[in-house]
């Protein structure tokens, strides 16, 4: 599709984005969020294709957010530090913030934990930008590989014996994955009893 050639070409396997080139590829972008502005999701759709619609539109809305202001260090430079609240997204004829998508949609209707190893803020931090676009019949695979990726990723997470050092995201939103530790220890290499800290979390732009 045409949001897979975009991502194999501007997004590594790590997940770093390189927006510079990108950013020559911008007009191509603004056509697929085109073609997701006029296509929202119908009742008829699956709960998958509607999930999988909604993290793309996260995710390359968050693109467009930093193209239109590249170069900067942080999405975090915009909007005076709040990039999540600007509503900009039209989708048929609503008009939504990045944080309308992620609290009012994704988490309200979906119960789906996982998504928060799907969805890009473009920092650091984040669960690695996948460089490809989600779709409904792999939607399972792709967010359990994400999930299992980043609970594993030894720069945001540190899980042993001795250490239970989680993501912020998991302080963020730990309503959503009821018991953290059950959660994490699920897909931990070495599941662990240590007491749970919370990393500081770099929000410098996921940038090659």
């Amino acid at each position: 599709s045409m949001l897979d050639k975009l991502l194999q070409k501007h997004v590594s396997s790590t997940g770093s984005v390189d927006y510079k080139n990108f950013k020559k590829d911008e007009k191509t972008l603004d056509q697929y969020l085109t073609l997701l502005s006029n296509n929202p999701p119908a009742k008829s759709w699956s709960k998958n294709e509607r999930l999988a619609y909604w993290i793309n539109v996260y995710n390359e809305f968050t693109i467009k957010k930093i193209l239109k202001n590249y170069p900067l260090k942080s999405i975090t430079d915009l909007n005076d530090g709040k990039p999540w609240d600007e509503i900009w997204i039209k989708i048929g004829k609503k008009m939504y913030s990045l944080n309308n998508i992620e609290h009012d949609i994704l988490r309200k209707e979906f119960k789906e934990p996982r998504i928060h190893f799907a969805l890009n803020c473009s920092a650091k931090s984040c669960p690695i930008m996948l460089n490809k676009a989600y779709n409904p019949t792999e939607l399972d695979n792709q967010l359990e590989k994400q999930t299992n990726n980043f609970i594993n990723d030894s720069q945001v997470n540190q899980i042993d014996a001795n250490n239970m050092k989680l993501s912020k995201i998991f302080e963020w939103y730990s309503a959503d994955f009821g018991d953290v530790r059950k959660f994490v220890n699920k897909y931990a290499k070495k599941p662990s009893n240590a007491k749970i800290a919370f990393k500081d979390y770099d929000w410098h732009l996921n940038e090659k």
